[in-house]
């Protein structure tokens, strides 16, 4: 029998508390929390999305995706927008704050991002991708 640190699942577990811990003390000053924080990335990626396109990215239901939409209009970061030629569709669009907001946080994003690759190779980035798409595939299925 393994030994509870020899778990993978436990390791990438670990590693994820770890990473989560790190950027919400990070977004902290910004009243952001991480995964409102992904919502912001994409549509500063790209304004205008809808909230489905965004469950989908995220690989997040769209009920939780609704209800951080409403935290970010509540917080003046977006406005939500229903498409006139389908009613069931919401567009989410960056108010001046949001986008204001993104001039601030990409940096650290970025600094985040370098911080967790110090020291690794482009290759073995590049490994680790492939290693969590994989593991991500097995658990999807």
């Amino acid at each position: 029998m393994k030994l509870l640190q020899e778990y993978i699942s436990i390791k990438i577990h670990q590693t994820d508390l770890n990473l989560t811990s790190f950027i919400k003390s990070q977004l902290e000053p910004f009243n952001l929390a991480p995964e409102q924080n992904l919502v912001m990335m994409l549509l500063w990626e790209k304004d205008g999305l809808t909230q489905n396109e965004v469950a989908q990215k995220l690989d997040k239901d769209k009920t939780n995706i609704a209800r951080m939409a409403s935290n970010l209009e509540k917080k003046g970061l977006i406005k939500r927008i229903g498409c006139p030629n389908d009613r069931r569709s919401v567009r989410l669009y960056l108010t001046p704050c949001g986008k204001k907001l993104g001039e601030q946080v990409l940096p650290i994003a970025e600094e985040f991002d370098k911080i967790v690759c110090k020291g690794l190779s482009n290759e073995e980035v590049q490994q680790l991708e492939r290693l969590l798409s994989k593991i991500n595939k097995n658990v999807h299925t």
